[in-house]
């Protein structure tokens, strides 16, 4: 359980040709609201001993818009019982993640106008009474452990007495008392709990150096276990079930991450457990119940699991047996492991949830998240690759408009955030929205994204605007040679590191692109550094050594930073952007918008006071798609793509 979010930082090449089919007829033109609107019925969890189903749905109070807010309905075994009760009355913005502190409490994160200062809520299921278990102002919060052997307390990091670090607190659900557990010193960037709940290791930084530090027991000092630079990274994922070793995501002395065994007595001695052939690992299942590890899970082109318990395998197989032509994943379960939330899904639909029950293997249908958009008039997202013109290969999405030939199509180029981060497959709303204009939209694994191995992250240092925009450029390259693209009807559009590749997109190569987008998208690599919130400040160093120290590379930082650049652009520009963004501040598109505009040149400028990184509000992301779409056509002309 955890409430805290990432923080993102905002040549003719060989290829994989997709295999490209006709279609003879076009899909209905879907409205906006269709691919963007939050689903009626959704985000279903299980209370810990199945007697309640949890979800959110739209309510709208006092004529207000209409905010995901939780409700809870009793169960009794796979049957819903009675009337959903609303929990909570959130009117500002959308709750975004909850989840279940045994049977009679939830909690919840809530932020205040996107500033991302994340407040815990806890919210007694019988009475209904909320509680901000984080009453503190611009105070970040979030829980680092559930105790899910303490029915009263949970662990909380948050950074109320220091900005920029986060102290560890033990607060009871009920009262909101809360007792310092561990005062951070300054340089500690994760803490590390062991099966019992308690703070047994810590990872500490200064930014270019981390150190994992261990301890047997809460009341001993910590001891220094492994140092690594940066580049290797050793991320503890649970403690072994007798809380004497614990496993770990490991890349030290290998390109990519695997999952090992450490022995505090001998750390360096790494236990290999798995590793899959040139990805990374993103993490790792275990039971509760049965103190088992049941599966890793990875990335190739699809999400992958190699599983070491036989049960969880055989529970997945007939899962998926049940539900063919789906991916299928876990959402939720209770404490006995019986009864589980399974979402089903694939590229073309964000799909169903069902209640599953594996005595019995029954599934019983939840909701549908999008019944508005039918999965025969989505488009397929298919995996290709291409090499850059420096021979590494670069993997990615393209989806093609339903119902047209693959052939001289309008199409828009999306890179996503990050930049240390991926695409993978599955549904995407943005795309399918953009396919069922008539647009293909090409989304690449440029250099840095992570799940390629360290020596594909590393090759993207110091190349903001420079390689990572070549592997973009090359992979547009690469739809025009195909036939696929019709070279003066190529858009790009992406949101933060994304929307930072867009400026550059229009800065280094403005002859490739007819129209940009850019949403909370830095542009300026030497204002960006200055105005990170102050919890990302022991990792500056790291940044710079990442991206380019202000000083040492002030030359390169300047002739990469688009606003600095500006009479370069030609490209017809829409920049959208949150006022209250914590990541990308508003000066980034302020000044972007300031130097063309001094110019002479024209940019559509949207801001919205009441979001921060990235809309969250519909009301708000409506808007923005639908000036996106009117952007698009105008300059693009018009894409004639679904029946109306």
């Amino acid at each position: 359980m955890a409430f805290f979010r990432p923080l993102t930082s905002c040549s003719v090449s060989k290829h994989t040709e997709p295999k490209l089919m006709s279609h003879t007829s076009l899909p209905p033109k879907y409205p906006v609201t269709d691919f963007f609107r939050n689903p009626d019925r959704g985000f279903f969890r299980l209370s810990d001993d199945g007697s309640w189903l949890s979800f959110m749905e739209p309510v709208s109070f006092d004529g207000g818009p209409a905010r995901m807010n939780i409700f809870v309905q009793e169960l009794e075994g796979s049957s819903l019982v009675g009337d959903a009760r609303c929990l909570t009355r959130e009117t500002e913005r959308d709750i975004a993640e909850y989840y279940w502190k045994g049977s009679d409490t939830l909690l919840y994160a809530k932020d205040f106008a996107g500033d991302e200062n994340f407040h815990v809520v806890a919210i007694d299921v019988a009475g209904g009474e909320v509680s901000d278990l984080t009453p503190y102002p611009e105070t970040r919060a979030g829980i680092i452990d559930d105790l899910y052997d303490d029915p009263d307390h949970i662990l909380i990091a948050h950074n109320h007495r220091d900005p920029q670090s986060f102290d560890v607190y033990r607060v009871n659900v009920r009262t909101g008392e809360e007792t310092q557990v561990a005062e951070n010193p300054g340089n500690i960037v994760a803490w590390h709990t062991d099966h019992h709940g308690r703070l047994r290791a810590a990872t500490a930084s200064d930014g270019l150096q981390s150190t994992l530090l261990y301890r047997e027991t809460e009341s001993d000092e910590f001891r220094p276990l492994i140092t690594t630079d940066f580049r290797s990274t050793v991320s503890p994922e649970l403690f072994t079930f007798d809380d004497r070793r614990f496993y770990a995501l490991s890349n030290r002395g290998r390109d990519c991450l695997a999952l090992v065994i450490i022995d505090p007595q001998s750390p360096d001695d790494e236990k290999l457990v798995f590793e899959a052939d040139g990805v990374d690992l993103d993490g790792v299942a275990y039971s509760r119940l049965r103190h088992v590890l049941t599966a890793a899970i990875y990335q190739t082109d699809r999400v992958k699991y190699h599983f070491f318990d036989q049960q969880a395998a055989e529970r997945h197989l007939r899962v998926s047996e049940a539900l063919p032509g789906y991916e299928i994943a876990l959402q939720s379960g209770t404490r006995d492991e019986r009864k589980y939330i399974v979402a089903a899904y694939n590229d073309r639909t964000p799909g169903s949830r069902y209640l599953y029950d594996d005595e019995t293997g029954g599934l019983t249908k939840l909701a549908d998240i999008n019944p508005a958009l039918p999965e025969e008039h989505m488009a397929e997202v298919r995996p290709i690759q291409y090499t850059a013109r420096d021979g590494l290969v670069i993997h990615g999405y393209l989806t093609l408009p339903k119902g047209r030939e693959p052939h001289q199509l309008p199409c828009v180029v999306n890179p996503h955030g990050g930049p240390w981060a991926r695409d993978s497959w599955g549904f995407n709303p943005e795309a399918q929205f953009l396919a069922n204009r008539g647009y293909c939209v090409l989304q690449m694994n440029f250099r840095g994204s992570t799940g390629y191995g360290r020596r594909f992250w590393e090759a993207s240092f110091g190349q903001w605007g420079l390689a990572m925009q070549d592997d973009i450029t090359d992979g547009v390259q690469w739809l025009i040679d195909q036939g696929i693209a019709d070279r003066n009807r190529i858009a790009i559009y992406g949101g933060s590191y994304g929307g930072y590749a867009v400026l550059a997109g229009i800065t280094r190569t403005p002859e490739l692109y007819a129209a940009a987008v850019d949403f909370v998208g830095v542009s300026n690599l030497l204002t960006f550094m200055n105005t990170i919130p102050p919890y990302w400040k022991p990792l500056l160093e790291k940044m710079y050594s990442m991206v380019g120290h202000p000083e040492k590379d002030r030359e390169r930082l300047e002739a990469t930073s688009p606003a600095l650049n500006a009479d370069r652009i030609r490209t017809p520009l829409f920049i959208a952007q949150g006022a209250n963004d914590p990541r990308v501040n508003k000066a980034e598109s302020d000044q972007m918008v300031a130097a063309l505009r001094s110019r002479g040149v024209e940019v559509e400028y949207m801001v919205k006071d009441n979001e921060g990184h990235g809309f969250h509000n519909d009301e708000n992301k409506f808007e923005f798609y639908e000036r996106m779409e009117a952007f698009l056509s105008q300059h693009l002309g018009g894409s004639g793509a679904a029946r109306d």
